[in-house]
């Protein structure tokens, strides 16, 4: 229940930073506009943020690097699997932490947006799988 707990005021605080940070009127982050370098950029520091705060305690969310708990694959891992799209990126974000009760928690669409828009930025043609 505490790491629970944490995980929701970690990513509450990060949520309220990335807000501060986005010029869009309403929709929050998941819906600013990114037509602008600067705003770009201000969205995919935000989205890693969240990713980090949310997701890095058990899967690496940079590339490259190795997840801090072995059985977790990285972010890049899973960007690169083929068949991934964006609609199934989703789908695997809102369903993949309904086991064991440990992962047990639920992210909102904009969450689920945040921690998908930074996973497009790690797919790669040249990607290879660790092994």
């Amino acid at each position: 229940m505490v790491k629970h707990t944490s995980f929701v005021a970690l990513g509450l605080t990060a949520l309220s930073l990335a807000a501060c940070q986005t010029s869009a009127p309403t929709g929050g982050l998941a819906s600013a506009d990114t037509s602008q370098p600067e705003q770009k950029a201000q969205a995919q520091d935000a989205a890693l943020t969240f990713s980090q705060a949310a997701c890095g305690g058990c899967h690496a969310v940079e590339y490259p690097g190795a997840s801090p708990n072995p059985n977790s694959p990285t972010f890049a891992a899973i960007a690169n699997r083929e068949g991934v799209s964006d609609e199934t990126l989703a789908e695997w974000l809102t369903n993949a932490h309904n086991y064991p009760e440990v992962m047990d928690f639920d992210l909102t669409a904009e969450q689920v947006e945040l921690i998908a828009q930074h996973m497009r930025t790690l797919r790669r043609d040249d990607y290879r799988p660790e092994i």
